[in-house]
């Protein structure tokens, strides 16, 4: 089994990529600790790694974030090892039933009228034009909220572009700007910790 890795514009987050469905359609997965990833065996593992501290389970691909204090040349070859021996044991990623942690919006609002139409526009471009970008580097994007008075929308960023040093100007520059064209309403974009 061969693993590509690719780096992301965060340097403590590596892409890996086993070649392999990961999450597929059941995902994406986002596991912030140890704790969070009691329905993941893969995650299990990689977090056993000395120096993993989050990992993020996307279609093909698992994204490390590594302690800042550790090296690469260190963690890397432990999380290959721990990535091979999970797949080549036939263990399924996740079990069961297990929620993707994707599809969550953090927004129990129900919108109505021109901000229900709003909310989805912002949706559909979020889905369609940047959340395949930031899966490219490693990481995803969910959506929480709309704010119709002040126009606001507020998103979060995970995986590889959690904690991101670009992230913010990914935000504020990318995303803000994009949504600002195509949603006239939007007059700004904040970032969800």
């Amino acid at each position: 089994m061969f693993i590509q890795t690719e780096p992301t514009p965060n340097p403590d987050t590596v892409k890996f990529l086993p070649g392999l469905p990961v999450a597929g359609d059941l995902g994406p997965f986002d596991f912030p600790d140890i704790g969070s990833a009691r329905m993941s065996l893969l995650a299990r593992a990689l977090f056993q790694v000395d120096g993993v501290d989050r990992v993020f389970l996307g279609s093909d691909f698992v994204s490390i974030n590594k302690d800042p204090d550790r090296d690469w040349k260190h963690v890397k070859p432990m999380v290959l090892a721990a990535i091979m021996d999970h797949f080549m044991a036939g263990l399924p990623v996740v079990e069961d039933g297990a929620i993707a942690s994707g599809g969550e919006t953090g927004d129990d609002t129900v919108y109505e009228g021109e901000a229900a139409e709003i909310v989805e526009e912002i949706k559909e471009l979020i889905e369609t034009r940047v959340r395949p970008a930031v899966a490219q580097d490693g990481g995803d994007i969910i959506f929480h909220r709309f704010e119709p008075e002040t126009g606001i929308v507020h998103l979060s960023m995970r995986g590889a572009c959690a904690g991101c040093p670009s992230s913010t100007m990914t935000l504020k520059q990318g995303i803000e700007n994009m949504l600002k064209t195509y949603v006239p309403e939007v007059t700004a974009v904040e970032a969800v910790l």
